[in-house]
């Protein structure tokens, strides 16, 4: 794989729940999502899996920019805690890198809805040369 993995493209798993990302830097990524009908579960609810495919792509998008020319991240393992139900609403993804090592990074991802936090994840991703 040569190509950002965060670059949006009409294949992209991204553009299956909304996700769009209005800032990746090095270090940090901020995505944003409509909360729309199809992404709600039988309880009118947000579904669970898109906040996690928020953090976890978000911090996909965090990490990618500081990786060499020959370097690939995958994420290990992620912890995500939901703090309170979405209806409805813009959720936006900030995910920051806490801590980089040579083979493993830590990154923390906060979901919120206007302001207020309402899922915090928090993940290991493996960098490796293929």
């Amino acid at each position: 794989m040569t190509d950002d993995p965060t670059a949006n493209d009409d294949a992209g798993f991204s553009d299956l729940i909304g996700l769009e990302f209005t800032d990746i830097e090095e270090g940090y990524s901020r995505g944003e999502l409509d909360v729309t009908d199809r992404l709600r579960n039988p309880h009118g609810v947000l579904h669970g899996a898109v906040a996690y495919a928020m953090a976890d792509t978000g911090m996909g998008a965090a990490l990618y920019p500081g990786l060499g020319a020959d370097e690939l991240c995958a994420t290990i393992e992620i912890k995500i805690s939901y703090l309170e139900a979405v209806s409805g609403g813009t959720l936006v993804c900030e995910t920051t890198v806490t801590k980089r090592g040579r083979t493993v990074a830590y990154l923390e991802s906060d979901v919120t809805v206007d302001g207020e936090s309402v899922a915090r994840a928090t993940g290991s991703y493996s960098i490796f040369e293929p």
